[in-house]
């Protein structure tokens, strides 16, 4: 960890993404640089952009294989951010898409991508509580979230919503950071202040979880080694275009995440922290 890094503002909640380095500004202003388009963008141009998760889309395509989507699934996506994966499902698997965010920026910011990109006939952006799915029951063929939960304090309110709007016999899918035993509670303290993370289950624990709220055919997949590298491209990235981030953050807000980048990448390191992708059938 850098010296001296601490989050000048707690980070706690769900204002951790007011300045998120992945975000609408950003995003569009590389994609027209990039394809040169000054009016309506199509949905591709933006997928190496507004994946604000792991993995990119090979990511969200290999849940969507897991949760069973298809064309004319009905799919929710439950911590959606900019709704990249869901413009990604809508557009190369023809399915409809109701992307939740809780944060308002975020939403605002998701549906005018999807406007941008013409596919508001098939991506619906909704502002909402993942603990209180404003759904009714059997509303959805299958539910995908990438690295939301563990902004979530209550997991097994939100886990027992997702299967709650779920048709009998659909799937859930989705990947999130674990705890493995050698974190401390130090540890998880900094992870909550500047990450957000409000709870980090282990993979055991997600496994009881699902369980206990119903789900079954529990499966869970081991994903750091994947992550690791992930990490090492976007902090070389951030690094690559430090000079961008910082006319729009500011020098402090960027030493910020350059050194939370170096904290996190060191619990990687070490064993304590773990990605993990999870599946279950209602």
């Amino acid at each position: 960890m850098a010296r001296g890094f601490k989050a000048t503002r707690a980070r706690r909640g769900i204002d951790f993404y007011d300045d998120h380095p992945i975000s609408e500004g950003p995003v569009l202003a590389a994609a027209i640089e990039r394809h040169g388009e000054k009016g309506r963008l199509e949905a591709e141009h933006l997928f190496e952009y507004d994946q604000d998760h792991y993995g990119g889309v090979a990511a969200v395509d290999l849940l969507a294989r897991r949760a069973r989507i298809g064309a004319g699934s009905r799919v929710l996506d439950v911590c959606a951010g900019l709704a990249g994966p869901a413009r990604f499902l809508a557009s190369r698997r023809g399915c409809r898409v109701v992307a939740l965010e809780l944060h308002r920026g975020r939403a605002t910011s998701a549906d005018r991508l999807t406007r941008r990109t013409g596919l508001s006939a098939l991506v619906r952006v909704v502002r909402g509580d993942a603990r209180q799915l404003p759904f009714r029951a059997a509303s959805f063929d299958a539910c995908i979230s990438q690295e939301g939960f563990l902004h979530v304090d209550d997991k097994a309110a939100t886990l027992a919503e997702c299967r709650r709007v779920l048709i009998p016999g659909a799937r859930v899918a989705f990947t999130d950071w674990v705890a493995r035993p050698r974190l401390a509670d130090r540890e998880r303290t900094h992870l909550a202040d500047w990450m957000a993370a409000t709870t980090l289950a282990s993979v055991d624990g997600y496994r009881e979880l699902l369980g206990r709220v119903g789900f079954g055919d529990v499966d869970a997949e081991d994903i750091t080694d994947e992550w690791r590298a992930v990490l090492d491209t976007r902090r070389r990235t951030y690094r690559r275009l430090r000079e961008q981030y910082v006319r729009r953050l500011g020098e402090a807000r960027y030493g910020e995440y350059e050194s939370l980048y170096a904290f996190f990448v060191g619990l990687l390191e070490d064993g304590k922290l773990g990605g993990a992708r999870l599946t279950a059938t209602r």
